[in-house]
């Protein structure tokens, strides 16, 4: 059995069998962040709190994994998390690009092998990365593009973390090529004042449901102030084009329950 535990934005806690791995943790208070748009409303993040039981939840928490964290990501790892992290030295897994950064802040860094699309261990299974590209043109030369993770464990359905991404024929192939049982993918058509999007919107995540087969789970949505996508917009979005019976959008808060034999959640 899987759970996944949506907490807020990109900030999941998946549960593994005996081990509960927080994802990309931001747990700052609303408005603790600055705001990422400088022209019309300028509102500070997150848009929201953290939702009831988050305490209860963290204190399960057996290891961290991150996709990205450099270039100002706070919406990834924030000081916050950081600080949550640093004071518990949870085991922090990630790329070796990030380790030496996420080292010097004090966290207790396991990185990954330097190599994409190839299984490492992981907790009893298996994990590869997948690189990510985190919007186009100028301001794609200005982000941090981390990795997506593909995560087999024995006897739980098969997991991709797309990470913050555009839908790129390197996302696409992948899918196709591995056809995860279970898909968590950003759904909140994040953008700047400039330039287009740097994560999945609508268009892309309903593309995205169309090209795997399993069960997607979208997340990054209404936590922060540049993702415009709305829950309902995207449901909306998803009937119109029949893939909502595959495509789970939960609210903060929820979890899912996945059985490898059963890609439907078993629960909610």
């Amino acid at each position: 059995m899987m759970n996944i535990q949506q907490i807020r934005n990109a900030t999941i806690i998946l549960e593994l069998g005996p081990h509960r791995v927080l994802v990309d943790p931001m747990l700052a208070a609303k408005d603790a962040l600055p705001p990422l748009r400088l022209f019309g409303a300028r509102q500070r993040n997150p848009l929201v709190e953290l939702p009831a039981g988050t305490g209860a939840a963290l204190e399960s928490v057996t290891h961290c994994l991150i996709t990205h964290c450099q270039r100002g990501h706070f919406d990834h790892l924030d000081r916050a998390g950081t600080r949550w992290l640093r004071e518990r030295q949870i085991p922090v897994i990630c790329t070796p690009h990030d380790a030496p950064h996420l080292a010097r802040l004090g966290l207790n860094v396991q990185p990954l092998p330097q190599q994409h699309d190839q299984p490492s261990p992981f907790l009893g299974g298996s994990i590869r990365t997948v690189a990510c590209t985190h919007g186009l043109g100028l301001v794609g030369k200005l982000m941090e593009h981390g990795v997506g993770y593909l995560i087999d464990m024995p006897d739980e359905p098969s997991l991709y973390l797309a990470g913050d991404t555009i839908l790129t024929p390197t996302v696409r192939e992948f899918v196709l090529r591995h056809q995860p049982q279970v898909s968590v993918v950003p759904a909140g058509g994040a953008r700047f004042d400039l330039g287009g999007d740097i994560i999945m919107g609508l268009e892309e995540v309903i593309k995205f449901a169309r090209l795997a087969k399993g069960m997607v789970v979208a997340n990054h949505l209404e936590a922060i102030s540049h993702c415009p996508v709305s829950r309902a917009a995207l449901a909306d979005a998803a009937r119109s084009a029949g893939v909502d019976d595959r495509l789970l959008i939960p609210a903060d808060g929820q979890t899912l329950a996945f059985d490898a034999a059963q890609p439907m959640p078993l629960r909610a």
